[in-house]
């Protein structure tokens, strides 16, 4: 009987693979765009929304933030705005920079 159990297995396994494979093969892209690092000194509403658990509130604060006070000056400041704890910037942090926005050159 364990032999014909871990023969199934094997079988639904062996069938199974390349389907496995191609969806992570499809979703690797997706998860790749997803992973670019936002700048929170000049990302636009919609950029910021693309972050996990953003949503168009939060990402208003942010902006409400950075307008207010002149930029972030580091990421842990990401959690002076309202809505996002210390759990969801954990979450954030290697998803965002606070890369000061350029300079006009026209001084």
């Amino acid at each position: 009987m364990t032999s014909t159990f871990a023969g199934a297995a094997l079988a639904v396994l062996l069938v199974a693979g390349p389907a496995v494979s191609t969806f992570a093969q499809e979703a690797a892209p997706k998860a790749a765009a997803s992973a670019q690092v936002v700048n929170l000194n000049t990302a636009s509403a919609e950029q910021l929304e693309g972050l996990p658990g953003i949503g168009a509130r939060v990402a208003q604060r942010i902006i409400e933030y950075r307008t207010k006070n002149g930029g972030f000056k580091k990421v842990e400041d990401l959690m002076k705005v309202q809505g996002i704890g210390e759990r969801s910037f954990l979450r954030l942090r290697p998803l965002v920079s606070v890369a000061a926005a350029k300079a006009d050159s026209r001084e």
